[in-house]
């Protein structure tokens, strides 16, 4: 755990950030969780955390690169460590009707061609690829 801390401190210190005890336990909540998470989730994983802290400080890690929001279609987004700091490239499932959301790995094959794409619709639009992200929206089995 202590380098995923070193690089979120280090993003941190970029943006003359300081990396606090409370972005520490957000971090370390969702370095913990299976799968993205809502604040509530967040702030019952961490009771020590205050909400309107949590916020702010979800919002500092984001800007940092060190987390990643994922907008739902319910109420609450939910977060993420970014890809760069866990190394675990995956994708998303998104629930538009109850807001779920379920990491999803491709085969190496078809991510290889989705990457290959992404490089050519980007390059014929003036843009150089950093990163992709694959979010597909639709109804989970409770929800359909």
């Amino acid at each position: 755990m202590a380098p995923l801390h070193d690089a979120a401190a280090l993003r941190l210190g970029r943006l003359d950030q300081r990396y606090t005890r409370n972005r520490r336990a957000v971090v370390s909540v969702l370095s913990d969780a299976d799968a993205p998470l809502t604040i509530p989730e967040i702030l019952g994983a961490s009771p020590g955390l205050a909400q309107s802290s949590t916020y702010r400080n979800l919002a500092v890690l984001e800007e940092a690169g060190v987390v990643q929001r994922i907008v739902t279609g319910d109420d609450h987004a939910r977060f993420e460590l970014t890809e760069e700091l866990t190394g675990h490239h995956h994708h998303h499932l998104v629930c538009d009707g109850c807001g779920i959301v379920v990491d999803i790995a491709l085969p190496d094959a078809l991510e290889h061609e989705l990457e290959k794409a992404a490089v050519n619709v980007a390059s014929t639009s003036g843009f150089v690829l950093a990163e992709h992200r694959l979010d597909l929206v639709g109804r989970c089995t409770t929800c359909s």
